[in-house]
């Protein structure tokens, strides 16, 4: 396969988080896509990429470890929505590395019970076996398997509703979960080795272009490295904003669909929605750096 014609998926989760399928799995799906390069990004945890290593990469794909980690916002930003933080090119044996994410791991099972036990208040009657069950994977148990259950037993019809209705942030049922201090995150990242770049840039729901920019740069001061620029949920004009602030402020610029198997049935790999395409060349530069 020439790989310069190929397209990319940096952006992927296995079993080892909220996705529904095993990374060998993912593996097998990503060639049968012709994927010149894929990464699995599981939410604060490497165990995909560890399993993916131990079973071995075909010459005819390219694979980088990855990892996404949950961070805080910096205090002089107002969360609003999701901040999270790629981490890519990671040396998977690193000891601070992995000690995070296994606080991070601990901090998720810590909240699954508090998020049923406002369930069952009401009238939704749930269990952590029943999630358990429904994960059927010794990776993390989250949200996602909780709003499955929610779907199995009746009390929704989706998982967006479920989310919409309960689960979501600032919803009923939603229960915060630690997360790492952004500039510690973006340190461990490369303490580790790695690449560390802003996930999804639309989903941190900034008040405007400009407090954007004004965001990043002040991660870049960290040390952040690049900005997720290709993503199903960016518009056309979402990307060639996301791209103009990569180039001035010196960043590399990836993407990925953030692909997650059946839980997101509308997103699929290597082409998000449909129209997502992330070019190779974004994968040359990212490796010539590690």
């Amino acid at each position: 396969m020439d790989c310069n014609n190929g397209t990319i998926d940096l952006h992927i989760h296995s079993t080892a988080s909220d996705g529904t399928l095993t990374p060998v799995e993912i593996l097998a799906m990503a060639r049968s896509l012709k994927l010149a390069a894929i990464a699995i990004t599981d939410h604060d945890t490497i165990d995909g990429s560890k399993e993916l290593i131990a079973h071995g990469i075909p010459s005819d794909i390219q694979f980088l470890t990855g990892v996404e980690i949950s961070a805080s916002w910096p205090s002089n930003f107002s969360r609003i929505g999701s901040l999270h933080i790629l981490g890519y090119g990671i040396r998977l044996n690193d000891h601070l590395l992995n000690q995070t994410l296994d606080a991070l791991q601990e901090a998720r099972k810590n909240r699954n019970p508090q998020i049923i036990k406002r369930l069952n208040n009401f009238g939704f009657h749930i269990s952590i076996d029943d999630i358990i069950k429904e994960a059927g994977t010794d990776g993390q148990i989250g949200r996602p398997h909780i709003a499955q259950v929610m779907i199995k037993k009746g009390f929704v019809a989706s998982i967006n509703e479920a989310f919409d209705q309960y689960l979501g942030t600032g919803r009923p049922a939603y229960v915060d979960k630690y997360r790492v201090e952004c500039s510690r995150a973006i340190e461990i990242i490369q303490s580790a080795g790695g690449i560390p770049v802003l996930a999804h840039p639309v989903l941190m729901q900034m008040e405007s272009k400009e407090h954007l920019e004004k965001f990043v740069i002040a991660l870049t001061e960290m040390g952040m490295k690049g900005i997720e620029v290709y993503y199903p949920e960016h518009t056309p004009e979402n990307t060639a904003f996301y791209k103009r602030i990569a180039k001035k402020n010196g960043l590399m610029m990836t993407g990925g669909s953030d692909f997650h198997g059946s839980l997101k049935p509308t997103i699929k790999m290597g082409s998000g929605k449909g129209s997502l395409s992330v070019p190779y060349a974004l994968f040359e530069k990212l490796i010539s750096v590690i």
